[in-house]
């Protein structure tokens, strides 16, 4: 039976518990059963509802304490027992995915990025689940929107998801996460939001840099430029903006999962009594706002954000009334 799956990844803070929590919410809604996964031995502060927590098999205060190893050294020896004992996992898997017609996970990882950039320990661990479960799976790689106020900071991130993208060897979809955060700092953007999510011609960032005084521009100006041109040559990284409270965009980044993962063409098989059409409509629903330029798509959710603003804003002046 084929399983169908999200590996979701990101630096710390990039908000990859509040997305899991979030996309088992919209799963819910949708009445699509998903399992959700920790796959992170160092986290024990799960706001969702946890089907599998892997500190049952190995938790990283323990490694360091038996161990006495660092934070770093606890987490990467708990990941390496994880893939020594991975039919401990495969097997909890397979006994809440055995009755679902198009079973669907999602794995909360660490946020440690060497896990998955410079070690490959991230990489023998999937492939040896895609193997033994059969699992179609999706990187989803988040990325805190809030760094594309800092030029070097975006650079930097793009530069961090390319080698997500050429390490982790899956389907890929990079995520800016938390958009409503960077609504109110619009204006210290250099371009619009677009322009950080698609990742157009880097030459105008570069411009800014070398007109923005800092003491580093001049100095690293050469390497900049090298380090732009590479990520243009390989035109693998664009971004899907993320507000993970806003339906549409959560809708958006789970249609691109699924159309990445192939759980759209499984659409035919849902089949909800209450709802004889549920498996058109996410068929629909993975198809739906492909064809829409970026920026109009930016705009309408800007448009959504304001007004729900100003519902709370109201709502809080109803209360103190």
């Amino acid at each position: 039976m084929v399983v169908f799956g999200q590996w979701v990844v990101g630096p710390p803070g990039a908000g990859k518990t509040t997305y899991c929590t979030g996309m088992q919410q919209l799963l819910t809604a949708l009445k699509r059963p998903c399992v959700v996964v920790n796959l992170d031995p160092a986290n024990d502060d799960l706001p969702y509802l946890c089907d599998i927590d892997i500190r049952e098999l190995v938790d990283v205060e323990d490694v360091m304490t038996e161990m006495n190893l660092g934070p770093n050294g606890g987490l990467m020896f708990a990941m390496e027992y994880i893939e020594v004992n991975l039919d401990w996992l495969t097997a909890k898997i397979r006994a809440l995915t055995r009755d679902e017609v198009a079973p669907y996970v999602i794995f909360d990882c660490p946020g440690q990025v060497e896990l998955y950039t410079h070690h490959d320990i991230m990489t023998r661990i999937t492939q040896q689940m895609v193997k033994v479960l059969d699992l179609r799976l999706v990187a989803v790689h988040l990325v805190d929107s809030t760094l594309c106020v800092d030029a070097y900071r975006y650079i930097s991130a793009v530069l961090l998801s390319l080698s997500a993208m050429m390490q982790m060897e899956l389907p890929h979809i990079n995520v800016l996460s938390k958009i409503d955060m960077l609504m109110d700092h619009t204006d210290d953007l250099a371009f619009n939001l677009d322009y950080y999510s698609g990742v157009y011609d880097l030459s105008h960032l570069l411009f800014t840099l070398q007109t923005n005084r800092h003491p580093m521009s001049e100095k690293f100006k050469e390497l900049n430029r090298l380090m732009a041109e590479m990520i243009e040559e390989y035109g693998m990284v664009t971004f899907e903006p993320l507000d993970i409270q806003d339906k549409e965009c959560a809708l958006r980044v789970l249609s691109r999962c699924d159309t990445a993962n192939g759980h759209i063409m499984n659409a035919e098989r849902i089949h909800d009594p209450s709802d004889p059409v549920s498996g058109v409509r996410l068929f629909q629903t993975g198809f739906s706002s492909d064809s829409e330029p970026m920026s109009e798509y930016l705009e309408r959710y800007e448009e959504r954000y304001r007004e729900r603003l100003a519902k709370a804003h109201n709502e809080s002046d109803g209360l103190d009334g």
